[in-house]
């Protein structure tokens, strides 16, 4: 057994001390063959201080030689000393076989350090060196997806399965693609890649990344089957309940989509949306008292969610419980900015109970919203001739009628109040 495989042996045995000796002698009096090929083992084995101190040496006798700089390069990333790695890589002579090599580290390390533009330019280098390079289009293809620019992602991804080659680095190409095309917007486009993913490997969140993509291209049957295969694959991925219930209720599946809400929420009990999409479903369900519970829980975990707010609100409002929507939008004003609807909630609310000079501020404020919403001056028009309020009256009618000309009960309206 040579040296270099008898230190080898003795770590993978666990027998450290036997190991260094017998790596000091190489470093002292070792052969530049026997250095390269220890630092290689060890970099496998994971001695990374080990095997720099090789490439060091070996560099001092062949100052030239860009591979060697290369490897020394993956060690200093591996360690974390970034700038010693590009300063060493920087070194490497652009007709050095290994320049490539090198500029695809470089184009990693900058991209890591948030130099995108820099990094595409090593990576645009490389392409011209190496055209049919795989690797290099993969690599363009990873910065682009990082950087949001989805049509040269996908145009480098499709290049890679063009040369044949589906995965690199462990990564499904066409799960990646498929990614990128869904993050455009394309989404039918992206649901055959997906399919050839899966068939490659089955993937929870590859499975996932489908049944969504399926879902945003209205392919809601598709959406729920795979939805529902995840589901049985592992019940804790609690991404899945919210688009699942969503997917059935797009089938007008109503019952359905609100047990997948409840189920939803025994794995997920701190996600708001669970409650607030269960409270809309227990409404079209006709279960009021539900629906509140729901709500409630929503607000509860988050007292500025106005959403939920809103529709509790409407719910409150149909029940005639006129004090509990004041309560409930005064808690939301106190933790959360200006809701306009919440203003013309508390305005309906106010009149209900009579309280008119709150009620009339309700309005007033509301009205700087709601200038051409008709159903709001409808309201605020009728509260303001009951309050005697004539001339405003008149103002907000006249602009209902330009909105709605044919409109009779309007210049009825406007002709009492007029006649005065």
């Amino acid at each position: 057994m040579d040296t270099v495989h008898e230190i080898i042996s003795l770590l993978e045995n666990g027998e450290q001390s036997k190991a260094i000796q017998k790596y000091k002698n190489i470093l002292a009096n070792g052969i530049p063959e026997e250095k390269y090929d220890l630092a290689s083992e060890l970099t496998r084995l994971g001695f990374l201080e080990e095997a720099e101190a090789l490439y060091k040496q070996l560099i001092q006798q062949f100052p030239e030689e860009g591979e060697l700089m290369v490897l020394l390069a993956e060690i200093y990333m591996e360690l974390g000393q970034e700038e010693e790695a590009m300063l060493l890589l920087e070194k490497i002579d652009v007709q050095d076989e290994s320049f490539p090599q090198s500029l695809l580290l470089l184009a990693d390390l900058y991209q890591m350090n948030g130099l995108f533009e820099v990094s595409e330019q090593k990576l645009l280098t490389a392409k011209d060196l190496l055209p049919e390079e795989e690797v290099i289009d993969f690599a363009l293809a990873e910065l682009y997806a990082e950087i949001g620019k989805f049509a040269e992602a996908i145009h480098s991804y499709e290049s890679v399965l063009s040369k044949g080659t589906k995965e690199i680095l462990g990564i499904q190409i066409e799960q990646r693609l498929a990614e990128m095309l869904s993050a455009s917007g394309s989404f039918e486009a992206a649901l055959p890649y997906y399919e050839r993913a899966l068939k490659e490997k089955l993937e929870i969140n590859t499975l996932f990344g489908y049944a969504l993509t399926a879902y945003q291209a209205d392919a809601n049957k598709t959406a729920i089957d795979k939805f529902e295969e995840l589901k049985e694959l592992d019940p804790e991925y609690h991404s899945l309940y919210l688009m699942l219930a969503k997917a059935y209720e797009k089938e007008e599946m109503i019952e359905k989509s609100f047990e997948t809400i409840l189920e939803g929420i025994r794995f997920d009990e701190f996600n708001k949306d669970l409650y607030y999409l269960g409270g809309k479903l227990a409404l079209k369900l006709g279960n009021e008292e539900e629906a509140e519970r729901l709500l409630r829980e929503a607000i509860a975990l988050d007292p500025g969610f106005t959403e939920g707010v809103l529709t509790l609100n409407k719910l409150l409002l149909i029940q005639e419980r006129y004090e509990e929507v004041i309560d409930l939008a005064k808690h939301v004003e106190s933790v959360h900015e200006v809701e306009p609807q919440l203003l013309w909630d508390e305005a309906v609310a106010f009149q209900h109970l009579e309280e008119y000079s709150e009620a009339l501020n309700k309005y007033q404020l509301a009205y700087t919203y709601f200038k051409n919403h008709q159903e709001f001056l409808k309201d605020y028009g009728y509260f303001l001739i009951e309050e005697g309020k004539s001339v405003k009256a008149v103002e907000i009618f006249s602009e209902l009628l330009k909105q709605d000309p044919s409109n009779t009960e309007y210049q009825e309206i406007l002709e009492r109040l007029t006649d005065f």
